[in-house]
């Protein structure tokens, strides 16, 4: 990978300006962009006490942890923030499939002046921890035990990491941010929700300087940013299914937490369901192959109930339709 040690920051950035925020903070920020700056969306709508928990993160050197359900954007508010400081920014997945050895890193074998020799090639934690880089860990809570050990070892502002294959001790780049994204609180699996995410030591948990939580928006929000996502429905007609969508996911976010369904429409599959319409101009059946044939199929005919309730017709998975 690149290196990126020479960069700093030599930018302010006003959150005013920039985010909306009414506060007089500043950040430090970047005046050039590079392969690791993230795209800037320009629909995105920011969530306010998200956007300061991260740029608390960026501006003071805090290790932020972002908790919330599933596709509530919480990596992206992150990649966002980062996109507009023109900070490099690095997402790292820890699915169970993720090992201490993707992380750190391992010999290979390469060619050198026409011989092959073995060589240590560092992983993305090293690399990222000395260079001025955001490095993100998506699905925290999923880590394996043995990478939550190494992650352990940076989480202190000023840690340093010692690189056992190398017999060598890194330090901190100045300018190295730390961020991650959690769907639970590092309890694990309480709900039933989501399988495979691991409780958390509290000797880690009190490692992370901030915790804040990102869940579902208001209507008004979910609406605004649907809408500068689809621009073809900006219209009388496009904006009233709009809003029956967002009805229905609603609907089934109350019907989760009240333990009448299992499956929960997250922003992201409104998201979904809106560019499928646009494709299938039809909102029962791209409803359907955007989320219903995604559920159980003993809740089915409850999922297809809040859809009548909101578009005032039957899919073929309602009670109705059901011959016995």
């Amino acid at each position: 990978m690149e290196n990126l040690n020479n960069l700093k920051p030599d930018i302010k950035v006003s959150v005013r300006q920039t985010f909306g925020i009414d506060t007089a903070m500043s950040v430090d920020g970047f005046s050039k962009r590079n392969e690791f700056v993230p795209t800037i969306d320009n629909n995105y709508k920011f969530d306010r006490d998200t956007t300061l928990a991260i740029l608390s993160g960026f501006a003071f050197n805090k290790r932020v942890l972002i908790q919330g359900y599933h596709g509530t954007g919480k990596s992206t508010h992150i990649e966002q923030v980062a996109s507009r400081l023109n900070w490099p920014c690095v997402r790292v997945n820890l699915d169970s499939h993720i090992s201490r050895v993707d992380l750190i890193g391992k010999d290979a074998i390469i060619l050198k002046d026409n011989k092959q020799v073995t060589e240590f090639r560092e992983g993305v934690l090293p690399w990222s921890i000395q260079n001025p880089v955001a490095l993100v860990f998506d699905e925290y809570d999923a880590g394996r035990p043995d990478v939550m050990f190494v992650i352990q070892r940076v989480l202190e502002q000023e840690g340093s990491f010692t690189l056992l294959d190398k017999n060598k001790v890194l330090r901190q780049n100045k300018f190295f941010r730390l961020f991650a994204t959690t769907n639970t609180v590092g309890l694990g699996d309480t709900s039933g929700l989501y399988h495979g995410t691991q409780q958390i030591n509290q000797g880690q948990m009190d490692r992370w300087n901030i915790i804040t939580t990102l869940n579902y928006l208001s209507f008004e929000k979910e609406f605004e940013i649907i809408l500068a996502k689809n621009q073809k429905l900006n219209n009388t007609k496009g904006k009233e299914t709009i809003s029956n969508m967002i009805k229905v996911a609603s609907l089934t976010r109350k019907g989760f937490i009240n333990g009448d369904i299992s499956t929960v429409m997250s922003p992201r599959t409104v998201l979904h369901w809106a560019e499928n319409f646009e494709i299938f101009k039809d909102a029962g059946y791209s409803f359907r192959v955007t989320f219903l044939n995604k559920c159980d199929d003993l809740e089915k005919n409850i999922i297809a109930e809040y859809y009548q309730r909101c578009f005032g017709e039957d899919l073929p998975e309602s009670t109705v339709n059901i011959k016995i």
